[in-house]
C-alpha cells in the first residue's frame, strides 16, 4: 500500500513487468515513513491499482475494512484490526482500487536501520529475530524458515477491539515524529515507536513458526559462507550442485526475491554495517563485502539506496543529519 506516490522510488522492474521500488535514503530522514490511506480525509491517498513490490519491509494496519488487496498472488479482505506484514519482494496491488474508498489504515514502511537491534542483522536472518515475528509467518518466504508456496496469503494477524485505539495513538504519533524530523530527539523517538509496534506485532504472531525450508536453508547457510569474497549466483549454484538457472528459479518462486538480489542484499547489509560502524575507507569496504572495488561498491549502494555511500555515512554520524 505503498509507492511512489508516498514518496518510495522506482527502482527497477521485474521480467514480468512488475515495478519494484524502493525506499528513500535522504541524509536526515529516518528509514521510516508513515502514510494514512483515508480516502475521505482532505487530502486522501490510496495506494496504486498496479501490481507492484517494494524491497523493503512494510506493515500496515487497517483501521476501518473494506475492500480487497492481493498480497503475493491472493486476494486479501481488509477487515477492522487487521495487521498485514509485506516482506521485501511480496507482490501487492488493489483488486478494484474503488472498494478501498470506505477503508482507513496505516502503512508503515522501514528499512531495518529504523531499528538499532536490526542494523546489522543478516537479512537472511530475518526469520529468526523476535521483532519481525509476523513477517515469517506462513509467508512465502524471505528468510529461511519464511518459504513455501509462491501463492500463499501474506503474514497477518487481528489486534483485539480494546488495543485499537492504541495502535492508532502509536502510529499518529510515529507520523508526528517524522513529520518534523529535524526535532531534537526525532529519530530516537520515531525508532522507539517502530520498535513498539513491531513488538506488538510480534506478540500477535503464532509461537510456532514456519518449517524452514530446506532447499532456502542451504542457500542462505552458502550465501552467509562466502559473501565476503567475489562470487556470483552462479557459484553459488554449482557450490550445491545446481545449474545457475534453475536454482535462480527455485528461490524466485520459493522467496519472491532472486539469488542475486539475496546475496547483493546480504553484502549491502554488512556495507552499512561497516560504513556505521567504521572508519574504513570505501575500497576496504568493499573488499570486506565481496564487491570488486569502491567505483563498483558506490554504484550498487545508490542503485539500492538512492544515495551515495559518504553522504549515507555522514547522515549516520551525525544523527540522520548530513
Amino acid at each position: 500500500m505503498t509507492s511512489s506516490s508516498s514518496g518510495n522510488r522506482l527502482r527497477t522492474f521485474r521480467p514480468d513487468g512488475t515495478p519494484v521500488y524502493r525506499h528513500p535514503a535522504g541524509p536526515g530522514t529516518p528509514p521510516v515513513r508513515v502514510t494514512r490511506v483515508d480516502a475521505t480525509a482532505d487530502h486522501p491517498h490510496l495506494p496504486p491499482d498496479h501490481r507492484h513490490a517494494h524491497d523493503f519491509l512494510v506493515l500496515v494496519y487497517v483501521e476501518r475494512g473494506g475492500g480487497t488487496v492481493s498480497l503475493g498472488g491472493r486476494p486479501t479482505p481488509l477487515r477492522d484490526g487487521d495487521v498485514h506484514a509485506v516482506p521485501p519482494g511480496r507482490a501487492i496491488g488493489a483488486e478494484r482500487l474503488a472498494d478501498l474508498a470506505h477503508c482507513v489504515a496505516w502503512s508503515v514502511s522501514f528499512m531495518p536501520d529504523a531499528v538499532p537491534s536490526l542494523a546489522s542483522v543478516s537479512p537472511l536472518a530475518w526469520a529468526h529475530h523476535p521483532l519481525l515475528a509476523l513477517f515469517a509467518v506462513g509467508a512465502a518466504g524471505t528468510a529461511a524458515g519464511m518459504a513455501g508456496d509462491g501463492a500463499a496469503a501474506g503474514p497477518s494477524a487481528n489486534v483485539p477491539a480494546a488495543d485499537r485505539p492504541r495502535w492508532s495513538a502509536w502510529l499518529t504519533e510515529l507520523a508526528e515524529e517524522l513529520a518534523e524530523p529535524g526535532r531534537v530527539g526525532a529519530r530516537e523517538a520515531a525508532s522507539a515507536l517502530l520498535t513498539r509496534i513491531l513488538v506488538g506485532a510480534a506478540r500477535l504472531a503464532p509461537s510456532a513458526p514456519a518449517s524452514p525450508d530446506p532447499l532456502v536453508t542451504r542457500v542462505f547457510e552458502e550465501i552467509e559462507a562466502t559473501f565476503r569474497e567475489p562470487v556470483s549466483a552462479a557459484d553459488v549454484a554449482r557450490a550445491l550442485g545446481y545449474t545457475p538457472g534453475h536454482l535462480t528459479t527455485v528461490v524466485r518462486e520459493r522467496t519472491e526475491r532472486t539469488l542475486l538480489d539475496w546475496i547483493t542484499e546480504r553484502r549491502l547489509t554488512e556495507v552499512r554495517r561497516l560504513l556505521r560502524d567504521t572508519d574504513l575507507p570505501l575500497g576496504v569496504v568493499a573488499a570486506r563485502t565481496g564487491l570488486r572495488d569502491a567505483t563498483y561498491l558506490v554504484r550498487r549502494f545508490k542503485d539500492r539506496y538512492g544515495i551515495t555511500p559518504d553522504r549515507w555515512r555522514r547522515g549516520e554520524r551525525h544523527g540522520g543529519r548530513a
